[in-house]
């Protein structure tokens, strides 16, 4: 190397840690077409929901006559109107007590498909998923039949028993009607969520529990101190959807009101949403409620989509 080839290099290191602009740009790029989809198919939507609940929108705007602005009004009625707030609070109710039902029947499915031999996981695997791919409307037509209050399976076993539930109505009573949507909401969820956790726990080193069982640790604190931290991650997301879907939860409900209950004693947010829209015909209240959902359901997301920013970041 010549003397001046050696100033040259002195004078300006080679620098590998900072990228090149083009690679830097990169990622972006990659990343334009999936955000372009993704609003143009919920941008659009969620702006004229939002414009129609700003509007008098209702059956004869869908018969081509011009909406009429009210701006706020739809949503001064809205949380002016007591039986809303009654559904917001029995949705938060369902919503949060499902959600927590779901978790710890499949964190307790889980522990078992990692505790038991092959045979029994794979078994119990199969029949988690038949459940879990069952159709909804399918599974909803198994259950009105077990829970049907003259020919229904459920009053037969129960009076069998010695028990006065012969013509019993489950749907007629507030109570029962969500007792029995909560189990089969739960039933429909708990694979995905078992199946999740299991997913985690396959992460967990054998290695570190064995030797935390070798220091006298109980099973309970190696769940603690262990796996939970561990797999944290995995329950806090799967927490979060949980919550999610179970606030929006719509099908199950509808089906069940339809079965024989009286809808005003038991609508959610979503069948109150259809009731307003498709059965009222007043599209501009139902869009009001449907972005009041939207902001409900980033409000309860925002804690755990916190956490784990400051778990990522960290």
């Amino acid at each position: 190397m010549t003397t001046k080839n050696l100033v040259l290099a002195q004078a300006d290191p080679p620098r590998p840690g900072r990228p090149h602009k083009k690679g830097r740009l990169t990622p972006y790029v990659l990343v334009i077409p999936a955000c372009a989809i993704l609003i143009l198919a919920l941008g659009y939507p969620l702006v004229w929901q939002f414009t129609t609940s700003m509007q008098k929108f209702g059956l004869a705007q869908q018969f081509g006559q011009p909406p009429e602005f009210v701006w706020f009004d739809n949503y001064v009625t809205l949380f002016t109107d007591p039986y809303m707030w009654a559904v917001v609070a029995r949705s938060l109710a369902f919503c949060l007590i499902t959600a927590g039902v779901t978790m710890a029947i499949g964190t307790l499915m889980a522990l078992l498909m990692n505790a038991v031999h092959n045979a029994v996981r794979i078994t119990l695997q199969i029949s988690l998923l038949l459940a879990w791919a069952m159709p909804v409307v399918a599974a909803m037509t198994v259950w009105n039949w077990l829970i049907d209050w003259r020919r229904g399976v459920l009053n037969s076993v129960l009076s069998g028993m010695g028990l006065d539930f012969q013509n019993h109505n489950w749907l007629a009573n507030p109570m029962s009607f969500f007792l029995i949507a909560m189990v089969i909401v739960v039933w429909m969820s708990v694979p995905f969520v078992a199946f999740s956790i299991y997913a985690g726990l396959t992460q967990v080193s054998t290695e570190v529990l064995e030797a935390a069982q070798l220091d006298g640790a109980r099973l309970s604190q190696r769940l603690r101190f262990i796996i939970v931290p561990i797999i944290r991650p995995v329950l806090a997301i799967i927490l979060l959807l949980q919550v999610i879907w179970d606030l929006r939860v719509f099908t199950q409900i509808r089906l069940l009101q339809d079965a024989g209950s009286i809808a005003s004693e038991t609508n959610l947010l979503g069948t109150y949403i259809y009731q307003l829209g498709v059965g009222s015909s007043d599209f501009a209240m139902a869009s009001a409620v449907s972005i009041f959902v939207l902001v409900l359901t980033v409000a309860l997301s925002w804690f755990y989509v916190r956490s784990m920013l400051k778990e990522d970041d960290s």
